[in-house]
């Protein structure tokens, strides 16, 4: 299922979209209600403090951009769970690191945004198209990636697993280890991809291969492992960290695979320089820190931004 897609400016006081647009869309959190993961929705488990609002433009970094830019539009997946893009308990105001990253970057540039909300794996198709001028939606950059779309970093985040508490399972270092196991993972996203391209790994080896499960909306994963549809969660390390500590019966198993994340561009744009430089920017005057210590993160920060680099290897 694709989520349906939502048009509106983006304020740099708060991103907004109207209730209704939450409830056709069954993601995010509600008044009272549970957020993507299935957690009771609770004022206090999502951060609120406004980290970026005294940002300010910088000129150096804003020569960059191609002349006559003033206004983009970005596309961000919704209905994930922080530190990806959610919304707060009032069920319409986006949040999340994304977020925050988008919008202080935005400042550095002064720029104008319009962000269209996406489901994850329509973004980087649309890139080309020139419906997007870039996503923003914890992209990891991939050797495959990178053939098609340019990328310009901000974190370092990556591949991990998370099962029930109750699970024998123990640190994932090879695929092998998946063998006869149901796998649940976001569609469209580089773990469905790595495990899609590694599951001959079982077959080679003489053992019967793990099976991917792949779900549109996090609220799902979490569900099939729960009730036993499926073994073992692979996602993004972030996530499953904030997910397992505020959900009773699971536990994070170890990182896998570390990737840096970035903006994503069509390839060949001409946005990326001026993006890198906004990026260093916030680093060197510490609103980087406070957004990664909001969304505690910390263990994902870089020391520069890079534009589309190889994948990291190991």
């Amino acid at each position: 299922m694709r989520t349906p897609i939502y048009r509106f400016v983006m304020p740099f006081t708060a991103l907004t979209s109207a209730a209704l647009l939450l409830t056709a869309c069954g993601s995010g959190s509600g008044p009272g209600g549970t957020d993507a993961s299935g957690v009771a929705a609770r004022s206090e488990a999502v951060p609120t403090a406004d980290v970026v609002s005294g940002e300010r433009t910088d000129p150096a970094a804003a020569k960059l951009l191609p002349p006559g830019t003033r206004h983009l539009t970005a596309a961000i997946s919704v209905g994930g769970t922080p530190p990806g893009t959610t919304y707060l308990a009032d069920g319409r105001t986006l949040t999340g690191q994304d977020v925050d990253f988008t919008k202080a970057v935005a400042k550095v540039l002064g720029l104008e945004l319009t962000v269209d909300q996406a489901s994850f794996e329509a973004i980087l198709p649309a890139l080309d198209s020139g419906k997007y001028d870039f996503g923003a939606s914890n992209f990891g950059v991939t050797d495959e990636r990178r053939r098609t779309i340019d990328f310009v970093t901000y974190i370092n985040d990556g591949q991990g697993f998370a099962t029930r508490e109750d699970s024998k399972l123990g640190k994932i270092t090879d695929l092998k280890q998946l063998c006869g196991l149901n796998v649940a993972t976001g569609a469209g996203t580089t773990f469905e991809a790595t495990l899609e391209e590694s599951r001959h790994l079982c077959t080679d080896a003489g053992k019967k291969p793990y099976q991917v499960q792949t779900y549109a909306e996090p609220s799902a994963i979490w569900s099939s492992v729960q009730q036993g549809r499926s073994d073992v969660v692979m996602s993004t390390i972030n996530g499953l960290r904030y997910a397992v500590a505020r959900q009773p019966g699971l536990k994070f198993l170890n990182e896998f695979h570390r990737l840096d994340v970035g903006f994503a561009f069509k390839k060949g744009t001409k946005l990326a320089p001026a993006f890198r430089a906004a990026v260093d920017r916030l680093i060197a005057d510490g609103t980087y820190d406070k957004i990664l210590k909001k969304w505690s993160t910390t263990g994902s920060a870089i020391r520069k931004s890079q534009i589309s680099p190889p994948e990291i290897k190991g």
